[in-house]
């Protein structure tokens, strides 16, 4: 049986909710290969169940958890140029 939208919304909280619970003050972060310890970037935590965090090394203290199927979802689109930049109109 299919699931109704009130239920995939009360799913999505309740994974939300158990995602944003787990403590991950000892997490390991990774930054992309080739930065540098002081230079700005995004870094990631992988969490359990699949599940991702990410935060920028410059706000350490704001992080985003990602489950597994949202994170699978934006790698996906990121390696199909989903999030590729427009060139500015002054460029």
């Amino acid at each position: 049986m299919a699931e109704t939208e009130e239920q995939i919304k009360a799913r999505k909280e309740r994974e939300r909710d158990e995602l944003y619970a787990l403590d991950i003050s000892d997490a390991e972060w990774y930054g992309a290969p080739g930065t540098e310890e002081h230079e700005e970037r995004v870094e990631i935590a992988y969490l359990p169940g699949g599940a991702v965090a990410m935060r920028s090394s410059l706000d350490p203290d704001t992080v985003l958890r990602y489950t597994e199927a949202e994170w699978r979802a934006f790698v996906l689109g990121a390696r199909d140029g989903e999030f590729d930049l427009e060139p500015s109109p002054e460029a």
